[in-house]
């Protein structure tokens, strides 16, 4: 072959390699290790979501992802084709589709069927429904097939657009992903093994054992009566013996430290099963701390961003096909989940240290970040809004009564203020700080001509020092605004 050639194609292949399972069969076998062991198919997996303690798991992962906001973000994509999208998945069971996609996570893999239909002039999904895993299987090209009747054996492929696959971990090894299931199969065996001990070992040894006592020279009919009298008094208490017979009930030492041996298999079993589908056991354990179970939580967040990411890379699929199907090769838009709550939080963070260090924001910004409506905020001061429009705005100036008395300035009360706070060190700086507020043409200005006039000093005073010079400089600015009205 050409070196180009070699470079632009796959060399390590199945029908390359000395998989001789491959030579004999085009169907890819699951390789879980569970699976392979015990001989069976994905349908041990389901009986297994029977346990209060899985089905409780994965419920929480479900519903984990369906408390997430979602929601299509345009993007580059048009105008025309982000409606028609929106439209298409206005009309979808949204909701129950996100449910179905999540077995994914437990089974490896989740087989969805699109069904097709017009929508007004186009040709989009009209119905998404989630089918049995183990109708499908993989061929050597790792190419999905549906197991029907008339080719049991080696399925009939997709045809195109037909099946959404989302799964968990795929790789080229293992088409089918990975069973998140499968970690726990182990640990419910044994943990249903633990309970059927532990129920034997509570029936033979919850109660008291009685023992009965009779002279040597009783006859093999007395000890079975007193036998069967023993028995009765298990029952209901009552028996009767002969007077020269006697039943002392006796204690086994050693019953409350055997039973705790099952206990501690089963607990380890469930916190196995909780770390297997939710990452930790700190918040399904009622010894776990708020600490700890606050942690947990965390780890939990990061698998329920998996989950979602999962389905929605299947959802963006979908999207990707109608768009080529009605529109060509263009632009998508793209489906996404998130957390607002978690979105605001950082947000206000965010704007909170901006703010900090000196960024000022407009009640627009307000109102596209955060939702305000009309009229929830106070006008700007310094806004058209609040000193009503520019021409009436002149005219009342030019109109008003010139005041007999000059208004009083407001930097006099400021500076009062700072020279009655500040330390005696600081007596002599506020006419040079207010010399040098006067000269600075930008907040930049005034911060080099500070820290030149100022560096010696301690950096914690010297921040008290740019405040009050700032304050300053903001007062005076408030003072030019109000002259020239």
């Amino acid at each position: 072959m050409p070196a180009q050639n070699l470079l632009t194609t796959h060399l390590a292949t199945r029908a390359n390699s000395l998989d001789y399972y491959t030579v004999l069969s085009q169907l890819l076998p699951n390789p879980d290790p569970v699976l392979k062991a015990q001989g069976k198919d994905i349908t041990a997996y389901r009986a297994m979501c029977h346990d209060p303690l899985i089905g409780s798991c994965i419920a929480r992962r479900k519903a984990s992802v369906q408390a997430l906001d979602y929601g299509l973000d345009r993007g580059q994509a048009s105008s025309r084709a982000a409606k028609a999208v929106q439209a298409m998945l206005d009309a979808l069971p949204l909701s129950a589709i996100i449910e179905q996609m999540q077995d994914a996570v437990f089974y490896g893999y989740q087989p969805m069927e699109v069904i097709w239909g017009k929508q007004g002039d186009l040709f989009v999904p009209v119905d998404v429904q989630a089918k049995p895993p183990e109708w499908f299987c993989f061929d050597a090209a790792n190419m999905l097939r549906f197991k029907t009747r008339a080719n049991p054996l080696f399925g009939e492929e997709d045809p195109g657009k037909k099946y959404l696959l989302p799964r968990q971990s795929p790789s080229y090894q293992n088409p089918y992903g990975l069973a998140s299931l499968s970690l726990c199969y182990w640990p419910l065996v044994f943990k249903k093994g633990g309970f059927k001990f532990w129920l034997d070992f509570a029936e033979k040894f919850g109660g008291t054992f009685l023992t009965g006592k009779l002279p040597r020279s009783a006859t093999a009919e007395e000890r079975a009566a007193l036998l069967d009298s023993m028995d009765a008094m298990l029952q209901n208490s009552t028996a009767v013996i002969p007077d020269d017979g006697s039943i002392e009930p006796l204690e086994s030492a050693a019953k409350a430290a055997s039973s705790d041996l099952y206990a501690t298999l089963v607990a380890h079993c469930d916190a196995e099963i909780a770390i297997a589908l939710l990452g930790q056991n700190q918040t399904t354990q009622a010894s776990a701390n708020k600490a700890s179970a606050s942690a947990g939580l965390e780890v939990t967040k990061d698998l329920r961003d998996a989950d979602a990411r999962l389905v929605a890379a299947a959802i963006n699929q979908l999207i990707k096909w109608v768009c080529e199907v009605n529109f060509g090769s263009i632009t998508c838009p793209i489906f996404s989940f998130w957390d607002q709550k978690e979105q605001d939080q950082l947000q206000a963070q965010r704007d909170k240290s901006n703010y900090d260090a000196g960024a000022r924001y407009t009640n627009a910004y307000w109102m596209r970040g955060y939702g305000y409506q009309e009229g929830d905020l106070q006008p700007e001061p310094n806004s058209v809004s609040a000193l009503g429009s520019a021409p009436n705005a002149a005219k009342a100036a030019a109109f008003a009564e010139p005041s007999s008395t000059p208004p009083p300035d407001p930097l006099e009360p400021d500076v009062a203020s700072l020279m009655q706070a500040t330390t005696p060190a600081w007596g002599g700086m506020a006419e040079q700080l207010q010399v040098l507020v006067n000269q600075a043409q930008t907040p930049a200005q005034l911060q080099q001509a500070i820290t030149q006039a100022y560096g010696d000093l301690d950096s914690a005073e010297l921040v008290k020092l740019m405040a009050a010079a700032m304050a300053l400089a903001e007062l005076k600015g408030i003072d030019s605004a109000r002259a020239e009205l």
